[in-house]
């Protein structure tokens, strides 16, 4: 080859090679432009509309103040359930993308639990806080009430991470139920027509009865639960269970009464009208000429039944307080001695004379949800479901008794439907505490939380055993409170706990 040939090659090797960058800087720009457009149009209200095609989604939005407002400017789709562009805007939409393609090929939406998807918790995997933030920057606006400036003080300076959603869950998808006020009508309607009680229940002997609330329509049934010895917590080969579920204590129970179900709206409303007052403040004090007379609950904010019905369902959102007040105000207008139960009554009243896992059959590991293969193949739910509401059967809110069979003592609800107060203050060491066999024993004398037991319709198999135990989060289920103090009457951030009564049989002459 001789120079010049050499020189014409690589001149044409050059040549060539410049082509190459061009056309690829050019397809790179088309590819670039064109990806920049597919991720615009598959981020526009449209796009996400044609696929999220359920009621919670374009309509409560269009309802919403994010849709609806007075400065007529819409907080798009993307806005809150995206990142913004900078911090991983591309990685989300990408885990988002595969998620919905797979719902839309693979699942049927009519089938899907909306009521479900719009709880906080599940609400925080898909709306972003550096969105809200980039929206609100500034948290302290001249027209902020003086409750909505001390709900964000508390975002700003808790030592604990905090959602903008705690509090703001409704204002992108509207939601009649979620009132930020005062609910001063709630519990005001009596039904007419029907017989008021002039007299409670007269008990004779150590038998079920009906008791009746004196100056109300309401009546409930007490059982009676025969006393007996029974091993408390679950043994170390209980499938499922918890550290502080043992060791198993052998413990003797004394016969008492407890409530066939969880105290009702019914009920629990009866108390409030009599008790209440109707637009008083927290931190207030009432007063009252009968030094005696028992002060109840203050109006709630919003609607505690979460617009599901009242009558039979149980009654929830109440504090801890609010449910002991409520048994001793039971108790003056009937005579007889109502509290809450102890852990000990509680659990040997929901065993019903069983030392399984459940009052019926069962393993825990065939019921559970949790594990790959569960979410592809589903858990065992024949036997369980009749017995228990829980989060397979549930559609995410409560259920009148009627829905569920009674247990070997003859009551319902124990586990499952709302996890239920119990007296004891709570602590992990309880069980290793004392081991020897005690009569009638109680919880720790003093501690920070209360025992709550049998889990709710928002709990998975694993969490409504028997021996399965959990406690108050006191703090956590009053973040959205925008009063300070917070209420003693009712959790703004809890809905699927209530409590029901036990009677002492020594409150009653001769038994």
């Amino acid at each position: 080859m001789n120079l010049r040939d050499y020189r014409n090659r690589t001149f044409i090797t050059g040549r060539t090679k410049v082509w190459f960058i061009i056309a690829g800087f050019i397809i790179g720009l088309i590819f670039l432009k064109s990806g920049k457009a597919v991720v615009s149009y598959t981020s526009s209200d449209k796009y996400c509309v044609s696929c999220h095609i359920h009621p919670q989604a374009d309509q409560s939005w269009k309802l919403s103040t994010h849709y609806n407002n007075l400065s007529g400017n819409i907080v798009h789709c993307a806005d809150c359930h995206l990142p913004p562009e900078g911090h991983g805007y591309l990685f989300a939409k990408a885990k988002h993308g595969v998620k919905d393609v797979y719902g839309y090929f693979f699942k049927d939406s009519t089938k899907i639990n909306w009521q479900e998807k719009k709880l906080l918790e599940n609400a925080k995997g898909i709306v972003y806080e550096k969105s809200c933030l980039e929206c609100h920057q500034n948290l302290f606006p001249v027209k902020l009430s003086v409750n909505g400036g001390n709900a964000h003080l508390f975002y700003t300076t808790s030592e604990e991470p905090l959602n903008c959603i705690n509090c703001h869950l409704n204002v992108g998808h509207y939601d009649r139920n979620a009132i930020h006020a005062h609910d001063t009508s709630f519990g005001v309607t009596v039904t007419a027509n029907q017989a008021i009680f002039t007299e409670p229940a007269k008990v004779e002997k150590f038998q079920n009865f009906n008791e009746m609330i004196p100056g109300t329509n309401v009546s409930f049934e007490m059982v009676a639960i025969p006393g007996g010895t029974f091993n408390m917590g679950s043994p170390d080969v209980e499938p499922l269970r918890k550290p502080d579920e043992g060791p198993v204590r052998k413990l003797t129970v004394s016969k008492f009464w407890m409530a066939k179900t969880e105290v009702t709206w019914d009920e629990y409303l009866a108390f409030f009208r009599a008790t209440g007052s109707q637009g008083r403040t927290e931190g207030q004090v009432v007063r009252k000429k009968n030094v005696d007379a028992i002060s109840g609950a203050t109006p709630p904010w919003g609607a505690p039944d979460q617009g599901w019905g009242k009558a039979s369902r149980p009654a929830i959102t109440m504090t801890w307080h609010a449910a002991n007040v409520y048994c001793q105000w039971l108790s003056k207008v009937t005579g007889k001695k109502y509290r809450l139960p102890t852990e000990t009554e509680w659990e040997y009243a929901c065993r019903g004379g069983t030392e399984t896992p459940y009052f019926f059959e069962g393993n825990p590991k065939e019921f559970t949800s949790y594990g790959f293969l569960k979410k592809i193949f589903g858990p065992d739910t024949a036997n369980i479901s009749s017995r228990v509401v829980y989060k397979l059967n549930s559609s995410s809110m409560t259920k009148e008794p009627e829905s569920v069979k009674e247990n070997p003592f003859g009551l319902k609800n124990m586990p499952g439907n709302v996890a239920e107060f119990c007296f004891d203050f709570y602590s992990p060491y309880i069980y290793k505490a004392d081991s020897a066999e005690v009569v009638n024993p109680k919880g720790p004398s003093g501690g920070q939380e209360h025992v709550i037991r049998g889990g709710s319709f928002k709990s998975d198999a694993k969490d409504i055993r028997s021996a399965a135990r959990d406690f108050t989060k006191t703090k956590a289920w009053l973040v959205t409170d925008p009063q300070m103090p917070k209420s003693i009457w009712w959790y703004s951030d809890c809905i699927d706990v209530g409590f029901r009564v036990v009677c002492e049989t020594d409150s009653i002459t001769g038994q």
